[in-house]
This record gives C-alpha cells, structure tokens and sequence, in this order.
C-alpha cells in the first residue's frame, strides 16, 4: 500500500505549487489513476489458474482539461502506468504487457468530465509459443464501452465508505480470523491478509472476494499446488457455502457465513 500511495503523491507533485491553483476545477490527476485502478478491477477476467486485466486504457478528456496537461502530458502518462503495474502486481493480476494509458480528447465531453476505455490489446511483440500444458493467454478484445466519470468538486465531501461484507470467518486449526474486507489474499507471504506457515502453500495462493449481494467465492491464484474445496479442485472460482472446507497444502480452512 506504501508503494501506492507514493505514486499517488508523485502524480499529485507533478501539479503542486503555482500550478496546482490553476487546475482546481479540472480534472485532478490523482483522480484519473484511482478510476483507472477501478476500472482494471472491474474488467477482470478469471481464466484457469490466472486472473487478467486489461493492458490498454484509453482516457478521453475534454479540450479544456487536457490543455490544462499539454506541458506535463508525457510525464503523467509515465506515472499512470507505472500506478497501474503497481497496482496489478498488489492484486496478483496477468497481464499480456506492460499497461498502456492513451490520452484523447473528446469535444462532447464538458470541463471536469472524463471518459475511461479498455481493451486486452495483443502487445507489440509476439514472445515465443506457449509452452504444451501452459494457460494460454486471453485472446485480444474490442474496447469496452467508454465509462463516463464527473470530477469530484475540491469541496465535496469524499465518498462514504462502503458497508462491511456481511458477518464470516475461516477457522484455521482453532484459530478464528474474522473476513472484515471485501478482498482477502490467503498464503505464505507476509504481505497476504492471512498468512499461513506451510510450505506446500505459494506466496499468494488464493483469494476470497465477497460478490454482491451476499456471495462469498474462492479465486485460486495460480498456486503451484491447487486449492481444493470439499475435496474438488478449483478451477478458477467457486462459491462457498457455510462449512465449506478449502484444502491448501497441507492446511485446512473452514469457511463460516456466521460469527463463531
């Protein structure tokens, strides 16, 4: 989360002082690479053992806003992406390529306004043939239809934190551990929220993501060895249910969907 939020005060910086007074009213950087991040979370898309993301955003701005941009423009762009990679890299996501962020400008759109495309683009540069075996990648696909945002005024009050997910727990030898977020990365790594002392399991072995309007599913995560619930390996997602066992290594968790 460090990392993030040194990008975001980077892509902030490179509006600060005299000139950050001028764009009060416009389009705020910092805003465009939150909805981006957004955006990369909405269009996921779960193969066999990976999670993909789109790898092209296009952002259309309105005249006035990106002349506001013209003499930052390249250096903007730059910390978009690299925001982005970060964020893909925190969240486990494949990528076919490095994220590309485009700029356009769009006469329809009105000052504070600005429109988000993306696309699973082919990169530039085929690598070699997949090896026998392998996942293969996501097929390149059309942009998606182009997401609409309004800035947020200086003065509004930010936007209220989302309602908790509904009360569950996994049970792990005994211990109890209380599902408080919406997104929850299980494995050997200590930057996972729960971390689980078992060689068998990969870094980031698995994820729990909590789906409206009460559904709790289990995301394998491209682990070495598999995630099992009941017994039956998962093969990209599945829903649980109250006293769903999910098998990792040599671990044992038992999901609940009620306080212990």
């Amino acid at each position: 989360m460090s990392v993030l939020r040194g990008l975001e005060s980077k892509i902030e910086g490179l509006f600060e002082g005299l000139f950050g007074r001028a764009f009060r009213t416009h389009v705020q950087p910092v805003e465009l690479a939150r909805k981006l991040a957004k955006e990369m979370d909405e269009h996921r898309s779960v193969s066999v053992s990976r999670v993909y993301v789109p790898n092209e955003y296009t952002l259309y701005l309105s005249s006035s806003d990106r002349a506001q941009f013209a003499a930052y423009e390249g250096s903007l762009v730059g910390e978009l992406q690299e925001y982005l990679s970060e964020h893909a890299r925190r969240e486990g996501y494949a990528l076919l390529s490095p994220p590309r962020v485009l700029l356009q400008t769009d006469d329809d759109l009105a000052m504070g306004e600005f429109g988000i495309a993306t696309r699973v683009a082919e990169p530039e540069e085929r690598g070699p043939a997949t090896p026998a075996g392998s996942t293969p990648p996501v097929p390149a696909q059309a942009a998606e239809a182009t997401v609409i945002y309004r800035a947020t005024p200086e003065a509004q009050q930010p936007e209220p934190v989302p309602e908790p997910p509904p009360a569950a727990t996994l049970t792990i030898d005994g211990r109890i551990v209380r599902l408080t977020s919406r997104r929850l990365v299980v494995g050997r790594s200590r930057e996972c929220d729960v971390q689980l002392d078992d060689g068998n399991v990969s870094r980031r072995h698995f994820e729990l993501v909590h789906e409206d309007p009460d559904a709790w599913v289990v995301v394998d995560l491209g682990s070495t060895n598999g995630t099992e619930v009941n017994g039956r390996r998962v093969a990209g997602r599945k829903r649980l249910d109250d006293g769903d066992r999910i098998t990792v290594g040599g671990t044992e968790l038992v999901f609940g969907r009620r306080d212990q």
